[in-house]
């Protein structure tokens, strides 16, 4: 794997089919949490799951920490479409990593 970068999901990319459909492989991750975040009422497409800022600093959203190449990273936003965008966050474990959040633009 070439450059390595961090991804944080907390939705669909956790789902081992949904990584070979994209990736072509499984991903081996572990538990995260991101603070300061929660998950949105809001759903793309009234399905999938958007997180938001939260005013309370201890809401906390859970999920898993994955290795990507930047490749791998390129096909995730493509993945994603325009619904979302790619933000970098530090998790709570001080790892800094990007999260897909709702593409307000």
């Amino acid at each position: 794997m070439k450059a390595t970068q961090y991804l944080f999901s907390y939705g669909t990319l956790q789902n081992e089919d949904i990584q070979r459909m994209v990736l072509g492989r499984t991903l081996k991750g572990k538990s995260g949490i991101l603070l300061g975040y929660r998950i949105s009422q809001k759903k793309v497409h009234g399905k999938y799951p958007l997180i938001e800022p939260s005013p309370i600093k201890t809401d906390n959203v859970r999920g898993k920490l994955f290795r990507v190449s930047n490749f791998e990273l390129h096909e995730l936003d493509h993945y994603e479409t325009y619904a979302y965008m790619r933000i970098e966050v530090e998790l709570k474990s001080g790892t800094k990593a990007w999260v897909y959040v709702e593409n307000l633009g």
